[in-house]
């Protein structure tokens, strides 16, 4: 028998399948610790196609991706949500937009994430992810609000490791060659001085993690997740 835990219904705001679907089941499966064995908070996920927000993406549309999650968020809300997530780094640059409009309140996966590389003493932070996540200031602002560093990949590193993101891993296939190019680029990244890496695209943990990364690992979508999970719980 699961126990009854007061808590808050999190609202999931998808964008990635392989994405949503792994902040999903952490919540579900880390929720036990606090619910009892087959226990977790009420979930609820919206997504829109994920066409659509390429199709923002490649235009530069940030108003037309901040309107997709605002629909969702709308849409959850209506539902029962208490608050929102998004297990998707790239479109958080849409959140100068939406969370003004924004029917409940949103935890920040880049903030999350920073508050635990402070936490876990880390200085320098390499940044991994889509070309549009890694060219941005996300994760630096973030960062940098909590006195720490950060090192990017060069940008053919860039292009290359959103080419394996956009065309392989959110289909939710992994391949050797794509890990040995991923460690390559992390590698180079601690030798420009960084003591740990963001895997700041929800579909990254598909392929690395502290068992075969050059570096520590911090993953975004797991720390999102169990923010989430203690924001349920929160009196």
């Amino acid at each position: 028998m699961s126990r009854r835990v007061a808590s808050q219904s999190i609202g999931i705001v998808g964008c990635s399948a392989e994405g949503a679907a792994l902040c999903y089941r952490t919540i579900c499966a880390e929720g036990e610790a606090a619910f009892g064995p087959h226990g977790h908070p009420e979930v609820m996920l919206h997504g829109h196609s994920p066409a659509d927000y390429v199709a923002c993406l490649n235009a530069g549309d940030w108003a037309g991706i901040g309107a997709l999650m605002l629909s969702s968020a709308e849409k959850l809300a209506a539902a029962g949500a208490a608050f929102l997530i998004c297990p998707d780094n790239t479109i958080h640059q849409a959140m100068p937009w939406v969370q003004p409009r924004s029917p409940l309140p949103w935890l920040s996966i880049a903030e999350v994430v920073a508050a635990e590389a402070e936490r876990r003493g880390y200085r320098c932070l390499g940044i991994t992810g889509t070309r549009w996540l890694t060219a941005s200031e996300i994760y630096p602002q973030a960062l940098a609000a909590r006195g720490l560093d950060h090192r990017r990949p060069s940008e053919a590193e860039q292009a290359e490791i959103g080419r394996l993101i956009m065309d392989e891993l959110v289909r939710g296939l992994v391949t050797p060659e794509a890990l040995a190019s991923c460690r390559g680029v992390i590698t180079r990244l601690a030798e420009a001085g960084c003591d740990a890496v963001i895997l700041g695209c929800t579909e990254l943990p598909l392929l690395l993690d502290d068992r075969n990364s050059p570096l520590p690992t911090l993953d975004s979508t797991r720390l999102l997740a169990q923010a989430a999970l203690r924001r349920a719980c929160a009196p």
